[in-house]
């Protein structure tokens, strides 16, 4: 493609300038969850599970250790930038696929203190003990990850402890270190229930196959071969830990989805034509100038791939085709469309996206366009995502209309998916993935770069793809993010400062709820160094002052920063295991976006169950890093807390801790004894006294008879 040519010649001219290093999250080492425990010398039980002294080994079996739907939670200060960002972006894929939500903690009794400790570890279900702390420490910050911790604070254990894992597993007990046999244990089904949901493979909560090993072969083995290589994935959530978390928590829809439609079935998921036009969509599943199949099972199945086309070859100048989703009830006020589009028909031809809103000053609807798309004919599906923002309810419209110039097609929908989250600000689709994958070298020569993209502080950036892994880790995609010279650097922040950077390996399956993309994020730390000790460059400073020269196709020339990225992005098994390449492209999904937008939600209720959302204070009265929130258009604070202190008081001006109220408690102890001790005295002094008046009367009534 246009764009692997740029990259091609990018890369080979890259090499004729100076050195520019290459920064790895993981310090160059692919490491699980279990792997980063160890490292440290954690004995937690089965690696990663904090058990407080009264807990049993169960599956939370009632309802004593649920949390509520939305659970609260406290960001502490300890957590690096990178990790609150994930954190945040792991609670939008509970909300996209889950009804579980997560709110910023106000006060009630029990919630999750997220901080960073040693390694990567939880406790299991709500121990009904107030503050509960999960660690994301160093290295842990993936989002598989932080799903795998927070799953267990939910209250799931690990998938290959279950009490029918021998059907599917073998354990090899001489591989495993001395001392770790116990964190192979199984359960009954008494003490731990799967919810009737099958042996789950690919589950984000399964160990990998090198657990506790003692050495190089593994300690699991699949019974089914197939399966070696996909136990242990940190990608995200597998369909059947959705089923299991949805039903513990009697989950029937999830909070943030809104609709997704494939087109297989005939009643096209709702959608209907309108009756404002002159033209019609069509439910095909091929067109002789294209598409020549859908994009759901790209013509793999039988009987099945439908999609819906609007034939442009065979109608007028101007005709329009209107076809418009159900009528959908928004909660968060915006939301993201994506879909896939073909273009067999002409240039000319265009697709509107409008919103047809209802209000009650307009209950019929009115139209509002959202976005207009055109663009040169071309063989394949491209993908789109726009941004809708709507508040109240409303329907999505596809328009198409008959350009001026000749056509022999028309346009295209797949794959349509409407959820209440933000869009990704770019797409980079690569082409002819599989040619690269068995033709390109490891190491340099086989890395590609993204076409240059900016940001919307207007800082430019490259993602630099190596297809078949660096030379020290061959057959792993390797992934970085690199700031670019570009038209804003006059005026820009240099260091580039607390930017986070997301990189999406899309899966493409239709049904959004069902994808396991793979993903990872990096921030942009002022002060960090391209090498380590060095005094005068910083990674994210200006590109002409820290870069290395590259060019541009037509020979002008730039220059690239430094890369921060990771090695082992995702292996090459793992690659082949899902719809990450898909009529032989892959779509990487790219965001960059100020660490105050992401963290503004950590003191912000993120319940969807309303649309009115706490704005921040114009000017912060709180003490001690205490934030302002607007709450019934009054200010209030937000204050501080760790794992034993707080701070109180209306502008936090007060802190606690557990030590002062131990000395309260002592103290009050000590006085509420005393003042026993004296009343007891007094009590005992005065009925003595009395006895001994009562004798004396006594003794003179005798000597008076």
């Amino acid at each position: 493609s246009h764009f692997i040519k740029i990259a091609a010649k990018t890369r080979v001219l890259s090499h004729l300038s100076s050195y520019f290093s290459e920064i790895d999250l993981d310090g160059g080492i692919d490491q699980d969850i279990f792997d980063i425990n160890e490292a440290l010398g954690l004995n937690l039980f089965e690696g990663d599970i904090k058990l407080d002294g009264m807990q049993e080994r169960n599956s939370i079996i009632g309802d004593k250790y649920r949390w509520p739907h939305i659970v609260p939670y406290v960001l502490e200060e300890s957590l690096e930038m990178n990790a609150k960002g994930l954190i945040l972006k792991a609670f939008e894929q509970y909300r996209l696929k889950t009804c579980i939500d997560f709110k910023p903690w106000e006060g009630e009794e029990n919630y999750i203190s997220v901080f960073k400790g040693s390694g990567c570890w939880s406790s299991v279900g709500n121990r009904q003990q107030g503050l509960q702390q999960l660690s994301i420490g160093a290295n842990c910050d993936r989002i598989g990850t932080i799903q795998h911790e927070f799953l267990h604070a939910l209250g799931f254990w690990h998938e290959q402890s279950r009490s029918d894992r021998d059907d599917y597993v073998s354990i090899v007990w001489d591989r495993i270190q001395s001392g770790k046999e116990n964190n192979f244990n199984k359960y009954d089904d008494k003490t731990s229930d799967f919810l009737n949901v099958p042996y789950d493979y690919t589950s984000v909560m399964h160990y990998s196959k090198t657990a506790f090993r003692n050495g190089t072969e593994p300690t699991i083995v699949t019974n089914i071969p197939d399966f070696m290589d996909v136990i242990g994935q940190r990608m995200d959530f597998s369909d059947y830990d959705l089923q299991k978390l949805n039903k513990l928590y009697n989950c029937s829809s999830s909070l943030s989805f809104m609709d997704t439609c494939s087109f297989e079935l005939e009643n096209i998921c709702g959608m209907i034509q309108s009756s404002d036009d002159n033209s019609d969509w069509q439910r095909l599943s091929q067109v002789p100038a294209g598409p020549n199949t859908d994009h759901t099972n790209m013509g793999e199945c039988e009987g099945s791939g439908y999609f819906m086309h609007f034939n442009t070859s065979a109608v007028g100048e101007g005709s329009t085709a209107l076809l418009e989703s159900r009528i959908l009830y928004p909660q968060r006020g915006f939301q993201c469309l994506q879909f896939y589009l073909y273009n067999s028909g002409h240039e000319s031809d265009q697709l509107y996206v409008w919103v047809r809103e209802y209000t009650s000053d307009h209950p019929n609807g009115t139209l509002r366009l959202i976005e207009e798309i055109r663009g040169s004919p071309v063989d394949y599906w491209q993908l789109h995502h726009v941004s809708l923002n709507v508040t109240s309810k409303f329907r999505v419209v596809f328009q198409g209309v008959k350009g001026i110039g000749l056509s022999n097609g028309g346009l295209s929908i797949d794959d349509i998916n409407l959820s209440e989250t933000q869009c990704p600000h770019h797409t980079w689709h690569i082409r002819n993935f599989t040619h690269l994958l068995n033709t390109s070298p490891a190491g340099r020569t086989g890395k590609i770069y993204s076409p240059p993209f900016y940001s919307s502080e207007g800082y430019a950036f490259q993602v630099g793809l190596y297809v078949n892994g660096t030379e020290d880790s061959p057959f792993n995609l390797a992934i970085y993010l690199h700031l670019v010279s570009g038209a804003n650097d006059d005026r820009l922040q240099w260091p580039c400062a607390w930017l986070q950077g997301t990189m999406i390996l899309l899966d493409q399956h239709p049904d959004i709820r069902q994808r396991m993309s793979n993903q990872r994020s990096v921030t942009t730390d002022p002060l960090q160094q391209p090498i380590p000790g060095s005094t005068s460059n910083y990674t994210w400073d200006r590109p002409d002052k820290v870069g290395s020269t590259a060019y541009f196709p037509n020979g002008t020339a730039f220059k690239r920063g430094p890369g921060s990225g990771t090695n082992a992005f995702l292996t090459h098994q793992r690659l082949r295991s899902r719809d990450f390449i898909k009529e032989d492209g892959v779509f990487i999904l790219l965001t960059i976006e100020g660490m105050n937008t992401l963290t503004a939600a950590v003191v912000v209720c993120s319940t969807i169950n309303t649309i009115g959302i706490p704005d921040r204070c114009p000017d912060n009265p709180c003490e001690n890093d205490g934030i302002c929130i607007i709450v019934d258009r009054a200010p209030e604070c937000r204050c501080p807390a760790g794992d034993n202190w707080w701070y109180m008081g209306e502008k936090c001006e007060r802190k606690g801790s557990t030590q002062e109220n131990t000395v309260i408690a002592v103290s009050s102890t000590i006085t509420v004894f005393v003042v026993m001790l004296i009343v007891t005295i007094t009590s005992i002094v005065c009925l003595k006294k009395k006895y001994s008046q009562r004798m004396e009367n006594r003794e003179n009534m005798v000597l008076e008879e």
